[in-house]
C-alpha cells in the first residue's frame, strides 16, 4: 500500500510550470504540483514501502530455510605403509609416491523453526504496528505540507491585495501632487502644500517598493514548496471562503481522535506492548525440524593399501526434530522484559503528555479563531467608514473646504483599515487551517 493518496487530479505538471507567469494560480493547482515534488512526501512514501516490505512474509521468520552446500577435494600425498606377516612376523613396507585422492561431497538441508515461544507470531504483529506508524507519519507529512503550501500562498494572496492598496493609495498622493503644483504655479496655494504632497509621494512610494519586495520574497517562497527552480511570477487567488466549524465539543472529540500525533502515540503503546511478549517468549522452549539429503563419493587412483576401496559412495536422507529450551540465560531476558515494560510506561506517559498539549493548543487556537472571525467583521465595518469617509474628504478637498493634513490624514485612515482587514481575513484562513490540522481533517479541506 503506497502513501495515504489524496484524490486530486493533478492539473499541472511541474515541466510546464512556465505557463503559469502571470496566470492565476488556483489553490487547487498549487496543490496537485506540492504534492506532486515534495521532498519530504517522496521520503515518507520511500519509508513507507520500506515498512510495506518488513511485513511480507518473506521477514516473518514465517518460511523454512533451505541450504545447498557442495565441495570437492584433491589430494596427492607421498605413502607407506608397513605390513607384518603372521606366519612368519616379518614385517614388508609397501610405498608409493604421488598418490591421489579425489572426494566429492554435497548436501541440502531445510530447517523450520515449528513453535518459537510465539516470538515469531507477537513480531509479525509488532511489524504491521509499526507499518501503521510510518502511515500515520506519512499522512502528518502531507498535512505540514497542506499547512506550509497555504501558509505562504495566503501570505501572498494578502500582499498582493496591500499592494494594490498600496499602489491606489499611490495614485491618488500623485494627483494630489499634481493639482498642488497647479495651484502654486497660479498662485492660488503656498509651495508649503506642494512640499507636503511631493513628500507623501515619496512616503507612499517607498511603503509600495518595500511591499512588492515582501511579495516577490513571498512568491519565490512558494516556488521553493512548489519545488520549482525558476523564478516564475505567480499571481494568486485572494479570494478567501471559510468553512463551516462545527462546536468545540465536537472539534475537540474529532480532535482526540484523529490527531496525526495522538494517533502515532497509541500505536506506539501498541508497538512497545508488543515487545513486552516477544521478549517473554524466550522464556518458553522453541521446537525445530530439520532434514537434509547428502552424497559424498571419494575415488582413490592408485592404491598402496591392498585391502583399501578405489571408489566410495554414500547418500542418504537424513531428519530430526529439535527440542530447546533455555531455562536460565542469566537474567538477560527478566531484564529485557522488565526494561520494555519501563518503555510502555513511558509511551503512555508521553501520550498523556501530547493530550494536555493539544488540548491546549486547540482551546487556544478555537478563542483565537473566534476573536479573528470578530475582528473580521468589524475591519470591514471600518474599511466602509473609512472609504466612505474619505470620499467626503476628497470633495470637501477639491472644494477647498479643508488643508491638505486633513486629507492625507483621511487617505492614510484609509489604508490602514484597508491593510487591517486583509489581514485579519487571511489570519481568520491560517486559523482555521490550524484548526483543521489539529483535527486530522486539513486533508478534506474545500475550496
Amino acid at each position: 500500500m503506497k502513501i495515504i493518496k489524496i484524490t486530486i487530479l493533478l492539473v499541472v505538471f511541474l515541466s510546464t510550470v512556465k505557463g503559469f507567469s502571470q496566470k492565476i494560480l488556483t489553490k487547487e493547482e498549487a496543490l496537485a504540483i506540492a504534492l506532486e515534488n515534495n521532498f519530504g512526501i517522496k521520503i515518507a512514501n520511500n519509508n513507507l514501502e520500506v515498512a510495506e516490505n518488513n511485513t511480507s512474509i518473506y521477514n516473518r521468520g514465517a518460511l523454512p530455510t533451505v541450504a545447498l552446500t557442495s565441495g570437492a577435494n584433491y589430494s596427492r600425498n607421498n605413502q607407506s605403509l608397513i605390513l607384518t606377516d603372521r606366519d612368519t612376523g616379518n614385517d614388508a613396507e609397501i610405498a608409493g609416491n604421488g598418490v591421489v585422492a579425489k572426494t566429492y561431497n554435497a548436501s541440502l538441508g531445510v530447517n523450520y523453526t515449528i513453535f518459537d515461544g510465539l516470538g515469531r507470531k507477537y513480531n509479525y504483529q509488532q511489524l504491521q504496528k509499526t507499518y501503521n506508524l510510518t502511515e500515520l507519519q506519512a499522512k502528518e507529512t502531507i498535512e505540514n505540507t497542506y499547512l506550509q503550501l497555504f501558509t505562504v500562498y495566503f501570505q501572498i494572496a494578502r500582499l498582493s491585495e496591500n499592494t494594490n492598496n498600496l499602489s491606489e493609495a499611490l495614485t491618488i498622493s500623485k494627483r494630489r501632487l499634481t493639482r498642488a503644483q497647479y495651484q502654486y504655479d497660479y498662485g492660488q496655494s503656498t509651495k508649503l502644500e506642494y512640499l507636503n504632497a511631493q513628500v507623501d509621494v515619496n512616503n507612499d512610494s517607498i511603503t509600495l517598493i518595500t511591499a512588492k519586495q515582501q511579495l516577490n520574497n513571498a512568491k519565490r517562497g512558494l516556488n521553493v514548496i512548489l519545488g520549482s527552480k525558476e523564478d516564475i511570477n505567480y499571481v494568486v487567488e485572494t479570494e478567501v471562503d471559510y468553512n463551516t466549524m462545527m462546536n468545540y465539543n465536537d472539534l475537540k472529540n474529532k480532535t482526540l481522535e484523529n490527531n496525526a500525533l495522538l494517533k502515532q502515540g497509541e500505536t506506539n503503546i501498541a508497538i512497545s506492548e508488543f515487545n513486552i511478549k516477544i521478549n517473554k517468549a524466550n522464556f518458553l522452549p522453541s521446537l525445530g525440524f530439520n532434514a537434509s539429503y547428502g552424497f559424498n563419493r571419494t575415488e582413490n587412483e592408485n592404491l598402496i593399501n591392498p585391502f583399501g576401496a578405489k571408489l566410495i559412495t554414500s547418500d542418504g536422507l537424513n531428519a530430526g526434530i529439535n527440542l530447546t529450551w533455555n531455562i536460565f540465560d542469566g537474567g538477560s531476558t527478566r531484564t529485557r522484559v522488565a526494561n520494555a515494560k519501563i518503555a510502555l510506561d513511558n509511551q503512555q506517559i508521553l501520550l498523556e503528555q501530547q493530550k494536555v498539549n493539544i488540548e491546549n493548543n486547540l482551546k487556544n487556537t478555537w478563542e483565537n479563531y473566534n476573536n479573528q472571525l470578530f475582528i473580521l467583521t468589524a475591519q470591514e465595518q471600518n474599511v466602509l467608514t473609512n472609504q466612505n469617509n474619505f470620499d467626503r474628504t476628497q470633495e470637501r478637498f477639491k472644494l477647498g473646504q479643508i488643508t491638505s493634513v486633513e486629507f492625507r490624514q483621511a487617505q492614510i485612515n484609509l489604508i490602514n483599515s484597508k491593510t487591517a482587514y486583509n489581514n485579519a481575513k487571511f489570519d481568520a484562513k491560517l486559523i482555521e487551517l490550524q484548526l483543521l490540522q489539529l483535527s486530522g481533517d486539513i486533508m478534506n479541506i474545500k475550496f
